[in-house]
């Protein structure tokens, strides 16, 4: 029988076991948060404004991993809770750029305790340098995965 045949053995299949160190993460930063009344989506967001004010909707949407549209509706969220502001209208172009309040970066602060928590027990169990191997290795996966496929006619 063909190994495609077979499927994917799970427990040595990285791209499986990437996905499941990624659920664990999000569940055990979902339960973290949820205290705060936050959700991971949510502090992504705070997170992204407090290193890079001033992003858009479409800027926060590609860096918290969702779609524009539901950017937009926790964006407004956030504003009518006092969290973030948008001006009226677009300085330039159509992008409004966003800014945490100060309500905005006290919440963050809160919130990336929670996260910083969660971070430590993940990485409890490795050295440094396996940390400092992991961050590589995944660096190198993301690359790979971003480049673009090699046209086969070349």
């Amino acid at each position: 029988m063909s190994q495609a045949a077979e499927g994917v053995d799970l427990e040595t299949s990285l791209g499986y076991r990437l996905k499941e160190a990624a659920s664990a993460l999000r569940g055990a930063m979902e339960a973290a948060l949820r205290p705060l009344g936050m959700t991971v989506t949510h502090y992504s967001c705070l997170e992204l404004l407090s290193q890079r004010p001033g992003l858009s909707n479409s800027d926060l949407a590609r860096g918290t991993f969702v779609t524009r549209q539901s950017m937009n509706v926790l964006l407004q969220s956030l504003e009518r809770d006092g969290y973030v502001s948008r001006p009226a209208r677009a300085p330039v172009g159509k992008a409004l750029p966003t800014s945490l309040t100060a309500a905005g970066r006290e919440s963050l602060a809160q919130a990336t305790v929670a996260v910083r928590a969660v971070e430590k027990k993940m990485l409890s169990g490795l050295s440094d340098q396996d940390q400092a191997t992991t961050r590589r290795i995944l660096s190198t996966i993301i690359s790979s995965l971003n480049e673009p496929e090699a046209d086969p006619g070349a």
